[in-house]
């Protein structure tokens, strides 16, 4: 008799654990995530020369920052166009953060 009332509650305790394991939580979007720049590109990198060329599809006004791999800031910029004088800088790796409205990305440049 104890096992006609095992199968039951065992079947129902199986649909309810698939339904909770289904089931898809929506999170807000976390402060500080970067949405993407679309159509972002970065050339030439590795940079030999004495600027880098920005572009974007939405072709708006940029901020620059640049870090070393200690996280100095080594460059600030305000781009209205593409090119960004890079003369300052010293052979080797940077981190670029590129901001473009509410849109932000984060690119590695190297130069030589």
């Amino acid at each position: 008799m104890k096992q006609i009332y095992l199968y039951p509650l065992m079947i129902i305790g199986l649909l309810l654990f698939s339904s909770l394991a289904n089931a898809q939580v929506s999170q807000p979007e976390a402060p500080g995530k970067e949405v993407p720049i679309e159509g972002l590109s970065i050339f030439p990198n590795p940079a030999s020369g004495q600027k880098v060329y920005i572009n974007t599809k939405a072709g708006k006004a940029k901020t620059i920052q640049v870090y070393n791999v200690l996280g100095n800031n080594v460059l600030s910029a305000q781009l209205t166009g593409n090119e960004l004088n890079i003369s300052d800088l010293d052979p080797g790796i940077y981190i670029m953060k590129i901001q473009e409205g509410k849109s932000t990305a984060t690119r590695k440049l190297v130069v030589r």
